[in-house]
This record gives C-alpha cells, sequence and structure tokens, in this order.
C-alpha cells in the first residue's frame, strides 16, 4: 500500500500528494455518476434524479471501499446510478447513451484539463525560457526530472528553471491540473474496458451484439470480483501486473499525443 508506506517514510510529501488527489477524485467521481443520471433522465428514466443522485454533492455518489481503492491504487469506483431501464424510449439507443456517458464527461475533462495545462504552462514561464530552450514538452509536467551538470542530482524541472518562473504559485496549479488530467483519462479507459459491469460492456453489447447479452447479477458480481482479482493480486505477490502496465502505456500514449496536438493547434509545438 503505497500511501501507507508513504505516511511512514515521507509523510509530508504524502500528505501533500493527497491533498492534490483527494479534490481530482471526488470531482472526477462525482461528474461522472452524475453524467450517467442526466442522460438517464433526458431518456426517460427519473429514476436516479428521485434518489437524489442528480447532485454536485460528492457524498452522495461517493462509494466509502471504491475511494480508499482508488486513493491506495489508483483504480477505484462510485456507487453506481440508479436506473431503470424500462423507462427508456429506445432501450439499446438510451442504454448505449447512458452508459458511454460517464466516459464521455471523463474524456471532456481531461481534455479540458490539457488545455488548461497548456495555458497556465505559458503564464507561469517567462517567454525567454521558450527562446533558450524551444521546446515546451517537459515544462507541462512537474513531474519530469533532469540533471544538473554541476551536481549530477536529479532535480524538478520547475527548480531547475526557477529563475524563469514568472507567476510561482502557478506551479501548485499546475500539479493540480497534471493530477486531475491522468485520473480523468485513466477513469475513462478503465470504464471503457468491456467487461461488466464497467461501461464498456453495454457499449459492446449494445452496438456489436444488439443487446443481446443478458448477464445475471450472479455472474455480474463474480467477473467483478475476478476483475479485482486480476487487478490487485499482482500488486501484493509480485506476480506480472499486466493491467496496470497496458493501462499505463494507453494512458501515456494518449497523454503524450493529445498534448502535441493541443500545442500544435495552439502555435506552441
Amino acid at each position: 500500500m503505497g500511501i501507507l508506506s508513504g505516511l511512514q517514510s515521507d509523510p509530508q510529501g504524502t500528505i501533500i500528494y493527497l491533498l492534490y488527489r483527494i479534490p481530482a477524485i471526488l470531482i472526477a467521481l462525482t461528474l461522472h455518476e452524475l453524467a450517467h443520471g442526466y442522460v438517464a433522465l433526458r431518456c426517460g428514466d427519473p429514476t436516479a434524479q428521485m434518489m437524489g443522485r442528480l447532485s454536485f454533492n460528492p457524498l452522495r455518489h461517493l462509494d466509502p471501499i471504491g475511494t480508499v481503492f482508488m486513493l491506495l491504487f489508483g483504480f477505484g469506483w462510485a456507487k453506481p446510478v440508479p436506473v431503470n431501464p424500462r423507462n427508456f424510449r429506445k432501450f439499446r439507443r438510451d442504454d448505449l447513451l447512458v452508459s458511454i456517458a460517464g466516459v464521455v464527461m471523463n474524456f471532456c475533462l481531461f481534455l479540458l484539463s490539457m488545455i488548461l495545462i497548456v495555458a497556465v504552462n505559458e503564464l507561469m514561464w517567462k517567454p525567454e525560457l521558450w527562446t533558450l530552450l524551444r521546446s515546451r514538452k517537459y515544462f507541462i509536467s512537474l513531474y519530469e526530472y533532469m540533471y544538473s551538470d554541476a551536481t549530477h542530482d536529479s532535480v524538478p524541472v520547475v527548480e531547475y528553471f526557477s529563475s524563469y518562473l514568472r507567476v510561482p504559485w502557478l506551479a501548485y496549479v499546475l500539479t493540480f491540473l497534471k493530477t486531475f488530467t491522468l485520473l480523468n483519462l485513466g477513469l475513462a479507459l478503465f470504464n471503457l474496458l468491456p467487461i461488466p459491469p464497467l461501461d464498456g460492456y453495454h457499449v459492446v453489447n449494445d452496438i456489436f451484439l444488439r443487446g443481446k447479452l443478458h448477464l445475471s447479477a450472479r455472474v455480474v458480481q463474480y467477473i467483478s470480483l475476478g476483475l479485482m482479482a486480476f487487478i490487485f493480486i499482482p500488486r501484493f505477490t509480485g506476480l506480472p501486473d499486466y493491467f496496470s502496465l497496458g493501462i499505463g502505456t494507453a494512458i501515456e500514449f494518449i497523454y503524450e499525443n493529445v498534448q502535441k496536438a493541443i500545442l500544435a493547434v495552439a502555435g506552441l509545438g
């Protein structure tokens, strides 16, 4: 458990990490579930509204165990929004729309955060830095490190080039945005997996199987337990963690290419 060991080895750094991550989790999960409920309402199902789930209050959406897992392991869940498919006007279409709503919300938050990261990055550094280096790649992220020729010590970019900082406090904003960006991208990709009860299962069932696959609640429960075992057992046994490797590779690929595209569109590439 990285958080628990971190509190022992580096309590200050771990607490700072949590101060960035907890708000990011609350916002991302709340808006994800709110999107499901709102789209369900537009499709004719008022169940989420009647049960008070069309709310910006995180306490109405967070699952205690899922939130703890999100903090400790980077993957977790919120309380599923209650949906009654019998209220849908067109079952297969509306089931697809409701299922994909949360993923679309997280992707939109990811894109918005990426745009804000580029904008904040421009405001934070002096223009002279870009004249000197002609590159913004390493300055989008405060988690990138480089080496000092004088000491060979690894130092964050924001410290190495501190003399070029124009608005130093924006470094904290940029750190939160980076945390929020990666969290939303990870949530979107995770929920797109075609495995019940994740949203990707409904997408595959509605588009490719035309809604013909019907699984009992017990089967879904067993599959969910199997998915959790596949995700978390390698973290405690030393077995190859193919899940984290796959998701991590996808996150890195999408993040870097979207970053390049935004910089190119803004004329900053």
